[in-house]
């Protein structure tokens, strides 16, 4: 969603207990599902454990499925992303994405804007897992350098880019909430 800003700083959070599960999956968690990294080139050098997603072929018809990482996070996702939404967003919106990401050691996320219509209108919220000081995210040309214990909606409608120069993986919780106003108008106009 176009925010006016690059990034918007959402305070912190308490995300220890799914800072936890997600550092407790294991290799084949990780590996469950690489449709993300297969259909977008840009996350190529990824990993993901997705929780739910919209179905993009019936777009702006709103059809979330639970993946298979519902089973693994939602008990610890679910809480940390009620209060980002209660503190930071009108109610009764959908989450239409919610992933943890994985960016490996020594790769990157090359510049782009996500196109789909579905990201035109859902806040992208990302909630900082791991992090080293050799991470950079680029949004709009500046670098931000994201912390542990804060969460952050980027405006996905700027070009933006990740790398990871340091020796450890970079993970973030990523999550897209769609305000109730905005699936009314898709609604509408659906």
């Amino acid at each position: 969603m176009n925010i006016d800003v690059p990034l918007r700083e959402l305070g912190p959070i308490k995300n220890e207990a799914l800072g936890e599960k997600i550092l407790s999956l294991s290799e084949s968690a990780w590996n469950e599902n690489s449709s993300r990294q297969e259909e977008y080139e840009v996350h190529s050098a990824t990993q993901s454990v997705v929780m739910v997603f919209v179905n993009l072929d019936r777009w702006p018809e709103i059809e979330i499925t639970k993946e298979a990482g519902w089973d693994h996070l939602a008990e610890a996702a679910l809480p940390v992303m009620n209060d980002i939404i209660e503190r930071c967003y009108p109610p009764g919106g959908t989450v239409i994405r919610a992933m943890a990401a994985k960016l490996l050691s020594g790769k990157k996320i090359i510049q782009h804007w996500d196109k789909h219509p579905s990201f035109h209108c859902g806040h992208r919220i990302h909630v900082p897992i791991t992090t080293n000081p050799r991470v950079r995210f680029m949004i709009d040309g500046q670098p931000y350098q994201f912390k542990v214990g804060e969460a952050y909606e980027i405006n996905n409608q700027k070009n933006h880019s990740v790398m990871n120069k340091g020796k450890d993986d970079r993970i973030t919780f990523i999550f897209d909430y769609v305000p109730k106003e905005e699936i009314e108008k898709l609604s509408a106009n659906g």
